[in-house]
């Protein structure tokens, strides 16, 4: 067969369907990835490719690089594919990429996976088409522009006469892949921007989707763990005996604190033949353990001094303007300083990890947004290199940024090299609550100015959080310039602005959290927004309109336009200012982040404390979206998660460890609790993709909190609001 790219050489086609399990004689589409997608990394270390496969029996396989998440990624970048391919998705099957530079970046995170890999694997498809379509019109030896393809069968215009794809495969696998393929129009789109049911829907629904905690090799041993309940701290004794008097334990592996940001905090773990055996000798080792220097950590104190911190001047990080001038000319001044709890991402698949080391090889199946880096992370463990480390990636319970690290592959891949078997650790849903990288808590002051004409005209900002960069480098001690971008480069494109960074040494992991930063900037500002607007005797969203409306910095027009834009759709979806019974309020928000906008209404009944959320409208704006089905139901769960961390949820720590055990004390939200009805619509869909998973978080906490204002005059400045 003749190579279809040269850069393929790495991985020749026999070594490709011998690994897949896919019989020869098929096509093979790979397309490179621009180096543009490879962040800072040099050029020279990725060399990614995406495949198609089709077999002489017209049947097709893609696969996905991307981990499946419940996202439903790995149906939306393989119907793109199929779109541009033209297939008969009835004859697709979709299988994800284990860890391979082939299948391009594959950490699944930010808010990327979209908008980095549409375009490379449209142009798969596209890729494969073209060479169908070549192979046919060689076959009747008529011009290519005379042949087009439909739905896994390549036509001509001159005499009707057809050839199914899997008839024009060996001939088309001989051809060379063009170098920059035409990708369809818009208006030709078959399955791009339409709702197309997960490729696999079935499977979950009768319970046949493979997860992480599923995977099971022959001769797997099981794991628990106990772990240091504080950063920092250290095993100081345990009593292994008697552990190992329980019949069916193997082992009781003591595992230090391995210094990788990705690394296990240190603890210890039981091996035996079945997870319940290994649960039981966890509770026989009665492990004493050394707090270190973390071991006074208590949230409610360093909340407040994160209060202290911002109420008064810091360290200055951005300025423009004439900030005191406008201060002092202000019709109306205000100030306010809002206050966000640690967040634990509490997926419904706790870390899990089947590891097997052995001298010359190590497999490992995991749930993971980053394999990669899992790579990275065992090979640096076990003194390897990090190619030499397989990982298979397994579809995970949930996520939420969590599973972007894999201190749980490392704790499993200790156990395995101790043991000397394959060994499956499943973190129990305590340590998953109390040994996590948590969203920070925050603490941010805002003061701003309104002159005679309603125009927001100064703004001071101040933030203090252990920001995420002092998991890599504990010399971090406050947030950074670039942290605090969100309030810098803001679309409300205030003259005067001063921003101010206050100190927050970290004393626990911090770690990505959906949304990440947006969280809290998100709730501040919007609040801050509601009170700025309700101080000048403005309805809140005629005086978003206004500071949209009056921004004047060139490179913000653009985001201020569609921050208007989903702002009065939300406000139409919802009927703003309708009048309402007593004790109901609506309460509106919105933020710009992960390159998306989104704007929601939250319509909420009070009776004292008890709050009701009766309604949520939506309106986003994310360019392109590929399947309104599942962009919808991505909305709803960030609107549903957005209630429980603005309502109850939060991480508290005692004595430098997690207080909260299982969700009886870190709620997820009750289906019973739930918005009672929930509309979302998507707006200005012409241009390229941008963020989805994210970017719906950020606004339904100060949305819901401007609404418990204007239902019952109470003005909640902290979430959440009724903490567990």
């Amino acid at each position: 067969m003749t190579s279809i790219r040269k850069d393929l050489a790495a991985v020749s086609r026999r070594e490709f369907l011998k690994a897949s399990g896919l019989s020869a004689g098929g096509l093979i589409v790979g397309v490179s990835l621009p180096v543009s997608l490879l962040g800072s990394a040099a050029s020279t270390e990725f060399q990614p490719n995406a495949f198609v496969y089709i077999a002489k029996s017209g049947d097709t396989t893609i696969w996905c690089g991307r981990c499946e998440m419940g996202q439903g990624i790995s149906t939306a970048l393989p119907a793109a594919v199929a779109d541009e391919l033209e297939a008969d998705w009835a004859r697709v099957s979709v299988l994800q990429g284990d860890a391979n530079k082939k299948f391009g970046p594959q950490a699944t995170g930010g808010s990327n996976s979209i908008n980095q890999m549409l375009e490379p694997m449209r142009k798969a498809g596209a890729a494969g088409r073209e060479m169908l379509v070549a192979a046919a019109a060689q076959t009747w030896n008529l011009p290519v522009d005379k042949c087009y393809a439909k739905l896994h069968v390549v036509y001509n215009h001159v005499d009707d006469r057809s050839l199914p794809y899997g008839d024009l495969v060996e001939l088309a696998a001989e051809l060379t892949a063009p170098e920059d393929p035409v990708l369809k129009t818009s208006d030709q789109f078959r399955y791009i921007g339409k709702p197309l049911q997960r490729h696999d829907q079935a499977d979950m629904v009768v319970g046949q989707r493979v997860y992480g905690a599923d995977s099971k090799v022959p001769g797997v041993k099981y794991a628990a763990i106990s772990h240091v309940p504080v950063l920092g701290g250290t095993v100081k004794s345990f009593d292994k005996a008697a552990a190992m008097e329980v019949p069916g334990v193997v082992d009781v592996v003591l595992i230090p604190r391995f210094e990788n940001a990705y690394g296990s905090v240190g603890g210890v773990a039981v091996v035996a033949d079945n997870t319940w055996t290994a649960q039981q000798g966890l509770t026989k080792l009665n492990i004493e353990f050394e707090a270190g220097e973390n071991g006074s950590y208590n949230t409610t104190e360093y909340k407040k001094q994160l209060v202290k911190n911002v109420e008064v001047p810091a360290t200055k990080e951005f300025e423009k303007g004439a900030l005191e001038q406008a201060f002092e000319l202000a019709a109306v001044r205000h100030k306010a300083t809002y206050v966000g709890g640690h967040l634990s991402h509490s997926p419904m698949e706790p870390m899990a990890s089947l590891v097997w080391v052995q001298d010359d090889k190590c497999e490992i199946w995991a749930s993971t947004q980053d394999p990669a880096g899992i790579q990275k992370t065992i090979g640096a463990y076990l003194d390897r290199k990090p190619e030499d480390i397989t990982v298979h990636v397994m579809a995970s319970g949930g996520a939420f940024g969590r599973k972007f690290k894999c201190d749980y592959v490392q704790e499993a891949a200790a156990c395995s090299k101790a043991v000397g078997a394959p060994v499956q650790l499943t973190w129990s849903r305590e340590e998953d609550t109390q040994t996590g990288y948590y969203h920070s808590c925050s603490a941010q002051h805002i003061e701003a100015s309104v002159d005679a004409d309603g125009k927001v005209t100064g703004w001071l900002h101040r933030a203090a959080f252990p920001a995420i960069g002092s998991t890599f480098n504990p010399a971090v001690v406050q947030p950074t310039a670039g942290d605090l971008d969100a309030v810098s480069k803001h679309p409300y494109g205030i003259e005067n602005m001063q921003v101010e960074s206050g100190m927050a040494k970290a004393h626990t992991r911090i770690g990505w959290y959906r949304a990440v930063y947006a969280i809290f900037y998100g709730f501040a500002i919007n609040v801050f927004t509601d009170e700025l607007a309700h101080a000048a005797g403005v309805d809140t969203v005629q005086f978003l309109r206004n500071i949209y409306d009056n921004n004047k910095v060139a490179e913000q027009q653009e985001q201020a336009k569609r921050c208007r834009g989903v702002l009065d759709k939300a406000a139409e979806m919802a009927d703003w200012g309708k009048k309402l019974p007593a004790n109901q309020g609506m309460g509106i928000a919105v933020h710009h982040s992960f390159h998306s906008y989104v704007a929601m209404v939250v319509h909420v009944e009070t009776n004292g404390d008890d709050i009701t959320v009766k309604r949520v409208d939506c309106a986003v704006d994310c360019g392109l979206v590929l399947n309104p089905d599942i962009a919808t139901a991505q909305m709803e769960g960030a609107i549903i998660m957005g209630v429980g961390l603005a309502l109850n949820t939060e991480i508290s720590f005692e004595d430098g460890a997690v207080v909260n055990s299982n969700f009886h004390d870190y709620p997820v939200l009750h289906i019973g609790d739930a918005p009672a009805e929930m509309n979302i619509s998507f707006i200005n869909q012409g241009v390229s993709p941008t963020g989805l998973g994210e970017p719906g978080v950020p606004t339904l906490a100060p949305a819901l909190a401007n609404a418990v204002y204007a239902a019952n005059g109470k003005r909640h400045r902290s979430i959440p609001i009724n903490p567990a």
